[in-house]
């Protein structure tokens, strides 16, 4: 064989070698997670503007760093749930980056350093931006926070003491995804606090911990077997069913609570509309028979939950 047909097909090799690698990667970052883990911060957002307090600088290191965080919180649990064996071929969702082997335990690690950097390089960053050199206490606040969350998106899966294999994860996403997210958002802008704000943080919580809660469905028995113990694993498939309702049907009380009590004359209707996706969600979830079948309402119910972020967004800023 002539030397240069042997360097062809070494540099095809080599070429798809690199693209099944660059493809672990974007799996390892989980995309369809990423519309969730800034509905907090477009709800907080959304408010600030209506209050004539939006900063467009805010608000794009606000998203930035969010969505560094939940990457990181990705690579995380791919590693976490890798090493201790519990991504393996009895696990129904789709193939993990470890679990494949294309990408080693170490290149992993690699990754979450540099991802832990460039969230701190943008929560510094934020911080600065929000509140200037000034407010010092406040800012160190919010790098308390900022660490905290770092922490938190790593230790859900990493470590002997990971609390995602303590049934703690729905309490941990519902206060992140909710609580921080939203009302510290509201926060970075306005440099106060809003309680009738808890409404919709706590809807977006909710909304949230029901994306999780739907992952443990999926993955009920892998984790029974993996000795992963998470709260629809405590709760039993069909008391889960039947959590997941709840969360679901709570979250739309709490927003039109919210609409309701607003003193801005919001108009309830509109934001009816974000709950469609949200019933027939809900409508698709009741006719599950399979585990795997739960797989395709993750996308769903992150992407319901964005496009109700969305719309209470708009809300505010057009009405």
């Amino acid at each position: 064989m002539p030397f240069w047909k042997k360097d062809l097909q070494i540099l095809k090799k080599n070429g798809f070698h690199s693209m099944r690698k660059l493809q672990a990667w974007i799996s390892a970052c989980r995309l369809r997670t990423l519309p969730l883990s800034i509905s907090g911060a477009i709800i907080g957002s959304g408010v600030a503007y209506s209050e004539g307090v939006f900063n467009l600088s805010v608000f794009v290191y606000t998203i930035l760093t969010t969505l560094s965080f939940q990457i990181l919180s990705n690579l995380a649990n791919d590693y976490g749930d890798g090493v201790k064996g519990t991504d393996n071929e009895n696990r129904i969702g789709p193939e993990r980056a470890l679990q494949s082997g294309i990408i080693s335990p170490k290149q992993m690690r690699n990754a979450i350093i540099i991802n832990v950097i460039i969230c701190l390089f943008l929560v510094v960053t934020l911080i600065y931006q929000a509140f200037g050199a000034d407010q010092f206490l406040t800012s160190f606040i919010f790098i308390v926070l900022g660490v905290f969350a770092i922490i938190a998106a790593i230790k859900y899966t990493v470590g002997t003491s990971a609390y995602g294999y303590k049934a703690l994860g729905d309490i941990m996403v519902f206060l992140f995804f909710g609580w921080l997210s939203v009302l510290g958002t509201y926060f970075l802008y306005s440099k106060q606090i809003d309680f009738l704000m808890l409404l919709p943080a706590s809807a977006v919580g909710l909304l949230s911990a029901g994306v999780l809660n739907l992952n443990n469905m999926r993955d009920f028995e892998s984790d029974k077997g993996s000795h992963k113990h998470t709260l629809a694993g405590y709760l039993g498939l069909k008391n889960a069913r039947n959590y997941h309702l709840t969360l679901i049907l709570t979250a739309m009380v709490l927003m039109l609570l919210y609409f309701g009590l607003s003193t801005q004359n919001l108009p309830i209707l509109i934001i009816m509309i974000g709950f469609i996706p949200l019933f027939i969600h809900l409508s698709v979830f009741y006719k599950v028979q399979s585990p795997k079948d739960y797989d395709p309402q993750l996308k769903v119910l992150a992407l319901s939950t964005f496009l109700l972020a969305l719309i209470f967004g708009a809300c505010h800023i057009l009405i």
